[in-house]
């Protein structure tokens, strides 16, 4: 039907269509066309067309939008989708222009029995409406976010710094001192959607970021100032890669050296490289691409155009420097060429490998930290319609490569590989299917997919013994302790093992998740991985947590019935312990406010924990280290410990007193009930109910008896052990010493309990001991009161 009247007849490009549900005679198209461009209407099933509007808005970048979609209601109303969503509800000839939260909208669902409902698909995700597009849902529920590069940064908590697509560049720390990782965390940072981002080494809120257009800015985040400080501002938009000084990459690579912290290297065709922050670049390199003048063309076809250098090929697209040595580093263009420099840039060589394809886009580079001339790089066809994987490795600075993919499926192309900076021969590999890793330098690999998602793996970055890894589509992902991994050669074993667990943080911060858009943070304890590799539902397995001198902190059990229960299964076990003493005493139904019944923290140092499984002991050491944030010294650590063991101690005993006191009591009522109308023992029964009297002041005076629910403590009064835990928690809220006041308030409250737990020792000694004794002379059983 296009070659139908009205149709244009000459070139035509992409082409969108619907009909309308309401008239299967009213077709539209969006036509992309040199000279007659812009929505067609038909009214006769396409046998004749009109052109009814060539707005441009309706037609730009035609390749990368050109949606059309008619009104599920009214025949007049239709919908064209391109950066915004237009709407027009007169047939086509005028259309007014939205935008949904998210922009460059890509695709629309109209509800068939009411138009009002609509689902619109932008770069941001979807979003919902149910009143005709008055109003949008959110997109901040969905987890699609498609990051491309990742570094660090060497704050503690470090950040994860990356470009998100349509977006902006974040910096989000890996772990907080909160309970979840949430956009609060987020942060804007240097460059944009497309780039790689580089934090200088001796300050991190210095950080420079890239984009698309040779785009390159200086953030920093103390005054908040940015400057522009592109190798050569000549902005090319629009125009093909041979207009182009220097041809950079939609996401070009900036990174600093290793070696020497003022030195940041950008590449386009060329490696630039400044020393002064972006106020002048040296190019120290020749064109290190292909440089064909074919693959320079403006890109696009004989109608529309389209260049903003995503486009743009004969460029260098990954690059690094050995950790090993300052001034080698390894290029790659995504043109298919493999470039090293030994000497800062003076000489290069070609050492493209040998048996590669042709034309291999070069996505990642890494050099060994093991070996100055091993190398690792990975490459990707699939834009030519090869998927298969492509990964490299040197060993002699590329003169000899060997292909390391075997155990990656055949249509898993590889985009990132990445070395274990901490053992030698285990390396991770990122793939357009998920993730892969191996423990013999690349010779076998296996999966690695665990809990993530199914999606294209961008990038890779080991950091302290985290793997960090962007998605595309479902935001950033990290494995918290890869320590377990460099000791698995003990799994050969047939035995059960425990792992040493690494070195862990005190400081604040849990890992709960606050809602489902929240990140999950990192535990807040140490990592304890063991593995039972002979077990049974009844065998006795416990973890013991002991202090430098040896004596034991705490005991998690299978054999506990609720506290300190240690959950097993046969195989792999994880248990976070939370650096935490034991509380104090408790007792059932008790309601305080604002307190805390936790244990002390243990303070940096050196530990041990063992796993005992049916009296077969093995034990590990591990060190707690202090926050490097904390104001606090070591001293100040002890300090807060000790007070924090007296209250408890001192609540420990009040409680335990309470306890005891409530036994008595009932035991007390129960032989008043039992009595009551015996005359022989009328004066027991007095006695007894004056007992009472006394046990429930001392009670009354150690803990408020009228709470019953939460918040019955702003009716009645808190009481003694209440105030004592508010101490606790105060204290407990940083790693300070405890201030004068409080330890001055911790003397004076330890005083008046220890006054009422001295008369309840008085009652029992004195009181008790004389009513058991007229319990014996009158035949009747002692009342029972344990030591």
């Amino acid at each position: 039907i296009s070659l139908n009247k009205g149709f244009p007849q000459d070139t035509l490009g992409i082409i969108g269509v619907t009909v309308s549900p309401v008239n299967s005679q009213r077709v539209w198209a969006m036509v992309e066309n040199k000279d007659k461009g812009g929505l067609y209407r038909s009214d006769d099933g396409g046998d004749t067309w009109t052109l009814v509007n060539s707005d441009r808005s309706l037609r730009q970048r035609a390749w990368y939008y050109t949606r059309v979609y008619a009104d599920t209601k009214d025949v007049d109303i239709v919908y064209v989708l391109n950066v915004s969503y237009h709407k027009s509800v007169d047939g086509g000839r005028t259309f007014k222009s939205f935008n949904a939260p998210h922009g460059d909208h890509h695709d629309l669902w109209i509800a068939p029995e009411n138009a009002n409902r609509m689902i619109i698909g932008d770069d941001g995700g979807a979003q919902i409406t149910y009143d005709g597009g008055e109003t949008w849902s959110t997109y901040h529920n969905q987890p699609t976010a498609q990051f491309y590069r990742l570094t660090t940064d060497n704050h503690f908590p470090y950040r994860i710094y990356a470009a998100q697509q349509d977006n902006s560049t974040v910096r989000i720390p890996y772990r907080t001192d909160g309970w979840a990782i949430t956009e609060d965390d987020w942060e804007e940072t240097a460059g944009g959607e497309s780039a790689h981002i580089a934090v200088d080494p001796k300050n991190d809120d210095i950080v420079y970021g890239g984009s698309y257009d040779g785009f390159l800015t200086r953030v920093n985040h103390k005054t908040g100032s940015v400057r522009a400080i592109d190798v050569w501002p000549d902005n090319p938009m629009g125009a093909g890669a041979e207009a182009a000084k220097y041809r950079f990459q939609w996401n070009f690579p900036i990174l600093f050296s290793k070696h020497n912290p003022n030195k940041l290297y950008a590449f386009s065709q060329h490696v630039h490289v400044t020393e002064n922050e972006g106020q002048s670049w040296e190019m120290i390199s020749p064109d290190l691409t292909r440089n064909d003048p074919e693959k320079l063309k403006s890109s696009g076809g004989p109608i529309t155009q389209d260049n903003t250098s995503v486009e743009y090929y004969c460029t260098i697209f990954a690059a690094n420097e050995s950790p090993l040595k300052e001034g080698l580093l390894w290029v790659g263009s995504d043109d298919g060429l493999v470039n090293v420099t030994q000497n800062g840039g003076k000489t290069w060589q070609n050492v493209t490998p040998k048996n590669m394809p042709e034309w291999m886009m070069i996505n990642s580079i890494e050099p060994s930290a093991f070996n100055e001339g091993t190398c690792y790089i990975a490459g990707t066809k699939y834009k030519l319609g090869d998927f298969s994987p492509y990964l490299y490795k040197t060993t002699d600075y590329g003169k000899t490569w060997t292909k390391i993919t075997n155990g990656i499926p055949p249509e898993a192309f590889t985009r990132v590989v990445r070395e274990d900076p901490k053992q030698k021969g285990l390396l991770y590999a990122g793939t357009e299917t998920g993730m892969y890793i191996s423990f013999d330098d690349g010779k076998n690999w296996k999966p690695f997919q665990l809990n993530l998602p199914i999606v294209p793996i961008t990038d890779m970055l080991v950091k302290n013994d985290n793997l960090i890894v962007a998605t595309q589509g479902r935001s950033l992902w990290v494995i918290d302790d890869l320590t377990l991994l460099h000791q698995l050669y003990k799994l050969n074993s047939k035995e059960n093992i425990m792992f040493q667990p690494r070195a862990t943080y005190k400081m604040q911060g849990s890992s709960r998740k606050g809602s489902k858009t929240a990140g999950t943070n990192h535990p807040n304890g140490v990592m304890t991985y063991f593995n039972l590799n002979n077990y049974n539902d009844t065998d006795e397995v416990s973890l013991t947590y002991f202090d430098t001198k040896g004596d034991t902190i705490k005991t998690f059990s299978t054999k506990n019935k609720k506290e300190n229960r240690l959950e097993v299964k046969k195989g792999a076990n994880l248990f976070v312990w939370d650096m935490s003493y034991d509380g104090p005493e408790k007792f059932d139904g008790m309601i305080l406010w604002w307190a805390s019944l936790e244990g002390p923290k243990a303070i940096p140092g050196t530990y041990k924990v063992t796993l005992n499984v049916n009296g077969t002991i093995q034990s590990q050491p591990f060190t707690i280290l202090a926050d490097p944030r904390t104001e606090s010294t070591i001293d100040d650590m002890k300090k807060q410990f000790q007070f924090v063991t007296d209250v408890n101690n001192t609540i420990t005993n009040a409680h335990k007193s309470i306890k005891k006191i409530r036994k008595i009591k009932d035991q007390l009522t129960a032989f008043e009930t039992q009595y009551k109308d015996h005359e022989s023992v009328k004066d027991l029964l007095e006695k007894s109910k004056k007992l009472r009297e006394d046990f429930t002041k001392i009670e009354e005076a150690l803990y408020q008896t009228q709470n019953r629910s939460g918040q019955d403590p702003l009716n009645f009064p808190i009481k003694l052990t209440n105030k004592l835990g508010y101490l606790n928690d105060l204290i407990l809220m940083s790693d300070f010493a405890p201030t004068d006041q409080e330890v001055a308030v911790k003397d004076e409250l330890t005083t008046k309990i220890n006054l009422q737990l001295d008369a309840f020792n008085t009652l029992i000694s004195d009181e008790i001991s004389a009513f058991n004794t007229a319990f014996n002379n009158k035949k009747l059983n002692y009342l029972f009161v344990e030591d």
